[in-house]
């Protein structure tokens, strides 16, 4: 089949879209998509100049969402002196895994030139997840501890960056996923929390674990640098594939570790949807943004402001509580 573009031979069909395009013209596609996120959510401020640019950290784990979100980032900007790009890479002590994926965030900011910073759960918690689970103190799946203590460092450690901010690589798939869990189990305060985290606004992801409905982690309402996603226009599968065609040093291998069946329920789901009406996905993040907008004005005009954060009595971290989560999760780990 040739591209829809040129006539030379096309690498993908878009079932959503109808087209088929050329490693040329897919390429420059899940570029325009990135770019046209970064300008629509307004990452760029008017204000920013060489002379006070902007620091944005980006979440690099490894893997091809946040290989290929780095990538095209650095491209956008390497000759913008408003922007600078830190890549941060945390390394959670799971034996023949991430020390693989270590090496790959390695070898792509040493090929971009850019600052790559690595942090350890081992150094700033004194754990490694595979002990974790060993222990598993909470009787929760790996994805849980995983989610609090990440969230931890990507925000701490951004702030001490002097970041503006935090950008990760989660793609249409994810976000769609995300959408339908949230919905499914008719949490709409996490409907209206994700709009800020999804939009770049101050806010959380989701914590994933299967215990996650009723995990104290989803209460608590931290200071966040802003966060974005500029890959979530782009499904996984075409991530993929950018990773492959532009031979990117990705690596694509699932966390021995990683549990969540709730998720890989709708995974799948959301696969048979999306093979049986394309397009899915598109109109599922549509239609969540919009009522996501809704949740969150009317959460917003409910609480008038008036939610009162203190800092957790351990760390100083924002909490609700004596103690945040991330520092009741290492008092149980380090009793256990």
């Amino acid at each position: 089949m040739d591209c829809d573009k040129c006539d030379r031979e096309a690498v993908m069909h878009a079932a959503y879209s109808g087209l088929h395009l050329c490693e040329d013209h897919f390429t420059a596609s899940v570029d325009k998509r990135v770019r046209r996120r970064v300008r629509e959510d307004g990452l760029v401020p008017d204000d920013a100049t060489p002379e006070d640019p902007e620091t944005w950290v980006v979440g690099l784990s490894g893997g091809k969402d946040s290989v290929v979100l780095t990538d095209i980032l650095h491209r956008t900007f390497e000759q913008d002196p408003r922007i600078e790009l830190v890549a941060l890479t945390i390394h959670e002590g799971i034996e023949g895994y991430r020390d693989k994926s270590v090496d790959a965030c390695e070898e792509l900011a040493e090929e971009l030139s850019i600052r790559h910073e690595i942090v350890t759960y081992e150094e700033e918690f004194d754990v490694r997840m595979d002990d974790v689970v060993e222990k598993d103190p909470e009787n929760m799946a790996a994805c849980a501890y995983c989610g609090v203590f990440r969230r931890d460092l990507l925000s701490r450690y951004a702030e001490e960056f002097g970041a503006d901010k935090l950008l990760t690589g989660h793609n249409l798939d994810d976000e769609a996923e995300t959408a339908l869990m949230n919905f499914l189990e008719g949490d709409v305060a996490q409907i209206a929390k994700h709009f800020d985290a999804s939009l770049g606004r101050f806010g959380d992801d989701r914590d994933d674990s299967e215990s996650s409905r009723s995990s104290p982690a989803r209460e608590e309402q931290e200071d966040f640098v802003p966060r974005a996603k500029p890959l979530r226009d782009v499904p996984e599968k075409e991530v993929a594939l950018y990773a492959h065609l532009n031979d990117l040093p990705a690596h694509i291998t699932e966390c021995p570790h990683a549990s969540e069946a709730y998720r890989g329920e709708i995974q799948s789901l959301l696969y048979q949807l999306e093979e049986n009406h394309p397009g899915t996905r598109h109109s599922i993040m549509a239609g969540y943004e919009e009522l996501a907008a809704l949740a969150a004005e009317e959460f917003g005009a409910r609480d008038g402001g008036k939610t009162e954060l203190g800092e957790c009595e351990r760390c100083g971290a924002s909490t609700t509580r004596d103690r945040c989560r991330k520092c009741s999760l290492l008092d149980s780990l380090h009793a256990a």
